[in-house]
């Protein structure tokens, strides 16, 4: 079941790319962070009282509480850098860089979770990073190189989801994945809100039109729907496998990226987003 899981992540991992991007057209970024936090952990809090799940907090060791409030601060940097990276960079470029968090993932497993290391493993790194390499196309004129901040952005990210990866696997492993989630929500929900009030940001809330709170509220909800998918894998399959499962939502964000909002793929593009889907099922033999 931890497979589906983390299929159905990937799925509306992919959405929520699309959904935000559209939201926050317009929008500071660490504002449209603090409101999809809202809707995530509204739907996160909801299910956890619909499932009863909130009788458990007692049992919850401070081992654990500490390993989720951890990866919730890790997530909350990952996101902060992520959607900055997402409002001045095309989806396309950005979300490939994103996604090579898969690395550095596979390796901390190995390093602190014990996972084991296969030879078609190592196939698979390999063609997963060749496949993120060639999907980060280089901006090569002076005007264009002026906005290739997104790709510090989005190394952020990366770097931050992956220790996301490992600090949740550990603080999740005897704790039910619906309130673990919502646990982790909480502590993102606090630093991105503190973020934008100590840049008083707020006080742009009244700016923001119908269109981009739909959009916005949309996008929270497909990350909510993707979350609680994605720790209830984590929490049975290996983080060396679920991460590169749900790091498939680039196929899905591509596919849309190139109906909705228009942007173009190169050729070299096209090869490297094979490799990466390749190497990602290569996991799976």
């Amino acid at each position: 079941m931890w497979v589906i899981y983390a299929f159905l992540s990937a799925f509306f991992a992919g959405i929520m790319s699309i959904l935000a991007k559209i939201g926050i057209n317009h929008v500071d970024s660490n504002l449209a962070t603090a409101i999809r936090t809202c809707i995530v952990a509204l739907l996160s809090w909801a299910i956890v009282f619909l499932v009863h799940s909130h009788n458990l907090l007692s049992t919850i060791s401070w081992h654990s509480m500490w390993f989720l409030i951890l990866s919730g601060i890790a997530t909350g940097a990952s996101w902060l850098c992520y959607f900055k990276a997402l409002q001045i960079g095309d989806v396309n470029k950005v979300v490939p860089v994103d996604k090579s968090s898969v690395l550095l993932t596979m390796i901390l497993s190995l390093i602190f979770l014990g996972e084991s290391l296969s030879f078609l493993k190592i196939i698979a790194m390999i063609l997963i990073g060749l496949g993120t390499y060639f999907m980060i196309e280089r901006k090569k004129n002076t005007q264009q190189a002026t906005t290739n901040h997104w790709f510090f952005y989005a190394s952020l990210s990366a770097i931050f989801a992956s220790l996301t990866a490992i600090l949740s696997k550990i603080g999740i492993e005897n704790v039910e994945s619906t309130l673990g989630t919502a646990i982790r929500t909480l502590v993102i929900l606090v630093i991105s809100w503190g973020i934008v009030i100590v840049q008083k940001k707020h006080t742009h809330l009244k700016t923001i039109t119908p269109r981009n709170w739909l959009f916005l509220v949309l996008s929270g909800l497909a990350t909510g729907f993707s979350w609680l998918c994605y720790y209830k894998a984590l929490q049975s399959g290996p983080a060396s496998i679920v991460v590169p499962i749900d790091k498939l939502s680039i196929v899905v964000t591509v596919i849309f990226s190139t109906a909705i909002l228009h942007e173009t793929m190169q050729k070299k593009a096209m090869i490297g987003l094979i490799f990466l889907v390749g190497g990602t099922l290569l996991l799976l033999v």
